[in-house]
């Protein structure tokens, strides 16, 4: 395991996984969402994007986690392991809503600095972004999943269970550490 491509819907967790797994791996980790966004919550142009991610990928070792599916040919070419993180939607939900409320005012650990957190507008557009995409978005996850690159490992997981028992095979083989408290999801 050297280049991971963690995706999934937003709320899925794949931020999460993405910081824990570095823990057990010692894999250094990419937010997309400090590709996606620039302080002050102001949007990168899809070339820019485009190029980051390229930059990302050309590294020997990374996690790599979350969306813009227009770079996801170049990521699984260079990916060795696919991680799909395949949550209810009524979950995923409940999860953005709540680390709105619980980051309000603040920043999350996985977006860039000047990116706070609120409760707003903005909010319930997301919200309705992830309802009009929930089955467009599910597909192209699905369809890289059941027809991957040869070289591609493939994982899919649907509960914390799943989540939690993944992180700990993990760090049970070799050349990877054991997983240090607070290295699994609750």
């Amino acid at each position: 395991m050297r280049r991971v491509m963690i995706t999934g819907g937003p709320g899925a967790g794949k931020s999460t996984l993405a910081v824990l797994l570095g823990r057990v791996t010692g894999l250094p980790v990419v937010h997309m969402d400090h590709i996606h966004w620039k302080s002050g919550w102001i949007e990168r142009d899809r070339a820019r994007k485009t190029q980051l991610t390229h930059e990302v990928h050309q590294r020997e070792l990374w996690i790599l986690e979350g969306g813009h599916s227009t770079s996801y040919p170049e990521r699984l070419s260079r990916a060795d392991t696919f991680i799909w993180l395949d949550f209810p939607l009524w979950l995923r939900l409940w999860r953005v809503l709540s680390r709105s409320v619980r980051y309000h005012g603040t920043n999350r650990p996985d977006l860039p600095e000047g990116c706070p957190e609120r409760l707003s507008m903005e909010t319930i557009e997301f919200v309705r972004f992830i309802w009009r995409t929930r089955k467009t978005a599910r597909r192209k996850l699905e369809k890289i999943y059941n027809n991957p690159p040869g070289h591609l490992q493939v994982v899919k997981l649907n509960n914390l269970r799943q989540v939690n028992g993944y992180l700990q095979s993990i760090a049970t083989l070799p050349n990877h550490k054991k997983p240090a408290s607070g290295s699994t999801l609750t």
